[in-house]
């Protein structure tokens, strides 16, 4: 009883963390980031620390750091938002604070992942 109480689990664990694989994966979570950030009725919030945000960020981005975010949700709230820093870190963390807040937002990953994208031919 115990060994097929283990195999099952073992058989979720999998089968869940292959169907995240899939989701992360997905190209039309690629294209949909693609889409929002060259979009104009979207946010881009830049959530790094004022001096890097000054040295170089995507274009038409906000900024609003990290620390700071909670204090800003309700200018963010009924829009949508992609959020974005310097290794994805802190904009994992911002995604995470926004959704819990109610804000539909998006993790945009790097400044430069979403620069990139800005710059990218139609």
């Amino acid at each position: 009883m115990k060994i097929k109480i283990g195999a099952l689990i073992l058989v979720s664990v999998f089968a869940l963390n292959s169907c995240k694989t899939k989701a992360v994966t997905d190209n039309s979570v690629k294209t949909n980031i693609k889409e929002l950030v060259k979009s104009s009725d979207v946010i881009l919030v830049d959530v790094r620390i004022p001096e890097q945000y000054a040295e170089a960020t995507a274009n038409d981005a906000v900024n609003i750091p990290l620390a700071e975010l909670q204090n800003n949700i309700d200018t963010l709230k009924g829009k949508k938002v992609v959020v974005f820093c310097n290794k994805g870190v802190q904009a994992d963390k911002a995604v995470e604070i926004l959704k819990k807040n109610g804000v539909e937002v998006y993790d945009g990953t790097t400044w430069k992942n979403v620069k990139a994208i800005q710059q990218e031919k139609q």
